[in-house]
């Protein structure tokens, strides 16, 4: 059933959403350095690599640059448009396809490089490389400051992504895995919508209880992040 909506969604969004990529990908030919889409191999379901679809918002040699496959808050690497497509999720749009062809679904745990994938603790990775990724996620809502907060770390970006990142996200995904389910999905799929638009706002964290808690991802910081309450 949720494979039969993700390709009805997918199919639907992509029809809509048609006209607002043209547009996008004539801007990005004629600026930056003229790339529209950017590919990058992320480990999907099962450890079975894949092409990610993107619209580009970095230079194209960016994972040979900087901090990798990590990006840090103010990274020079993104493209002006870029900060804007990354800010509203637009540069996400390409990714309906990876849904419509079965790489990815629209609600799962977002797909990772090999290198931040291998981060996270391998029991949890254990239990929870059988979802599939998705387009959005409980993740995407928690970890959207991620950038600044391990820019605002001072440490190596590198190892502190291992250290605090890459085990939280893992017991964040290791949550949605147990209590998955149509509902969750929907409200997820709202959510992801509503922090957008409002990124201040505390809705996420009550309508999603139980969640695992870390002193970094809370609600003075980010404006309504997790807090023991919600465990």
């Amino acid at each position: 059933m949720k494979r039969l909506f993700d390709c009805i969604l997918s199919g639907f969004a992509i029809l809509v959403f048609c006209p607002i990529g043209f547009v996008l990908a004539v801007i990005l030919r004629f600026t930056g350095e003229g790339e529209i889409f950017y590919r990058q191999k992320r480990i999907g379901r099962n450890g079975k690599p894949f092409s990610v679809l993107k619209f580009a918002t970095m230079l194209k040699d960016s994972p040979n640059l900087g901090t990798g496959t990590i990006t840090k808050k103010g990274d020079p690497r993104v493209l002006p448009l870029g900060k804007f497509l990354r800010k509203t999720k637009l540069n996400e749009i390409p990714q309906l396809w990876n849904i419509f062809t079965g790489d990815m679904s629209i609600v799962g745990p977002r797909p990772l490089t090999k290198e931040t994938r291998d981060y996270i603790p391998a029991e949890i990775l254990e239990e929870i490389q059988d979802v599939q990724p998705g387009l959005t996620g409980i993740g995407s809502i928690i970890f959207r400051d991620e950038e600044t907060i391990i820019h605002e770390s001072g440490e190596d970006y590198h190892e502190f992504y291992q250290r605090e990142i890459a085990p939280f996200k893992g017991e964040v995904e290791l949550w949605y895995k147990k209590n998955r389910s149509f509902l969750i999905d929907l409200k997820i799929i709202l959510l992801t919508a509503w922090v957008v638009i409002f990124s201040d706002s505390k809705l996420p964290n009550s309508v999603l209880r139980g969640l695992p808690v870390h002193p970094l991802f809370n609600p003075e910081r980010n404006g309504w992040g997790i807090d023991a309450a919600s465990d």
